[in-house]
């Protein structure tokens, strides 16, 4: 707002920068307008839905049960995030009072399950882990220990898998990226695992991985010449989540190869002109003007990955269930075990909510430690 010093009154500048154009209104409108899809989008498939599943997530409803809902409160929630960690004792003799030792030396202690069932605050809880801190044991009890490995191996995987396959994807994308005959072959090649669905990669990841006569397990004997016998590779607690992981970052690279790729032929070739011109050679090139041109596209893609890596589902579920002995599991996989097997459509609800609550807050903090570089006009 313009005011006249003499007159102390509007001028008639002021009024009309205060007032938006017909033009910037047109723009308003049309901007609206083109956002209108996507945000109708959200809403309805968004919004809607997580309303309806935390409104379910307060209530027992069970799936084909004969008996009505009943509204329950924050119940579910207590029982998924219900955790106690607990400073354990060690085994004495009753005799002497000594701290009991097996034959390697090590200290004795009660099994968890004992000292969950010895005392009521603790009814309903199991064993999550335990740990060694100064010395003492602790025994860490949750009420739904499921949840929370498989939340461990959500982010596990998310802190693999995000890093590596966008690494991998950028640099598949400098090397399509050049111009050489058959060119476009690489692409396809390269982009071909993506369209293919996750069912029909899991399955045929499944026989390469086949302990007896997968082609991995071939492949690993003759390069080591028979030193390296066949493994469980899903049967394994310690391999089943990296084997995953590796089918993983095949079958994804392509899709952010093709946003990089993108990015990449975006980028003035001026630049890299004038960087020959002043004697800078290829390494030089890729850190002070390939790299820098491609952050808003590197965040997008960091952003991207993180969330699908979230939804991790369909492998886990195909080859393994979840097992061996949970090594696998995922959230994802608990929601549909609980939903599906165990009918409790109300406690799945519960963990759908909060699941998509931590994945909101994982999203937000990214964009706020990375952010993007905006184009100053």
């Amino acid at each position: 707002m313009t005011i006249s010093r003499e007159t102390g009154r509007e001028t008639a500048s002021g009024r009309q920068r205060r007032r938006p154009s017909k033009e910037r209104i047109k723009e308003t409108a049309l901007a609206w307008l083109m956002i209108a899809p996507a945000a109708l989008g959200l809403i309805v498939f968004l919004a809607i839905p997580f309303f309806m599943a935390f409104q379910l997530s307060l209530t027992n409803t069970r799936l084909l049960s004969p008996n009505p809902p009943e509204f329950i409160g924050l119940e579910n929630y207590r029982q998924l995030l219900r955790l106690n960690v607990i400073a354990m004792e060690p085994l004495r003799d009753p005799a002497t009072g000594e701290v009991q030792r097996d034959e390697q030396g090590h200290i004795l202690y009660p099994r968890a399950r004992t000292i969950l069932r010895s005392n009521d605050k603790y009814a309903g809880m199991e064993e999550l882990t335990q740990f060694d801190l100064f010395g003492k044991r602790y025994l860490v009890a949750a009420g739904d220990p499921t949840f929370w490995r498989g939340l461990r191996n959500n982010f596990y995987f998310a802190l693999v898998v995000v890093p590596l396959q966008s690494s991998f994807a950028l640099l598949l994308a400098v090397l399509v990226n050049q111009r050489f005959k058959g060119v476009t072959f690489f692409r396809t090649i390269y982009f071909m695992p993506v369209v293919l669905p996750m069912v029909v990669v899991s399955i045929v990841w499944f026989f390469l991985y086949n302990p007896g006569v997968g082609t991995i397990n071939a492949l690993l004997k003759a390069i080591s010449f028979g030193r390296i016998g066949p493994q469980a590779w899903l049967a394994d607690p310690g391999l089943a989540f990296p084997a995953i992981m590796l089918l993983s970052i095949w079958q994804g690279v392509g899709f952010q190869m093709v946003i990089f790729l993108a990015g990449l032929q975006g980028i003035p070739e001026e630049l890299y002109e004038a960087a020959e011109v002043d004697g800078c050679n290829a390494l030089q090139k890729s850190f002070f003007i390939t790299l820098p041109q491609l952050r808003n596209t590197t965040i997008f893609v960091i952003v991207a990955t993180t969330i699908l890596a979230f939804q991790l589902f369909t492998q886990v579920y195909v080859l393994t269930g979840g097992g061996p002995s949970e090594a696998t599991m995922t959230t994802m996989v608990h929601v549909v075990r609980e939903g599906r097997y165990q009918l409790r459509a109300g406690y799945a609800s519960a963990i759908t909510v909060v699941f998509f609550l931590i994945v909101l807050a994982v999203s937000i903090v990214q964009r706020a430690l990375i952010r993007e570089e905006r184009e100053i006009e």
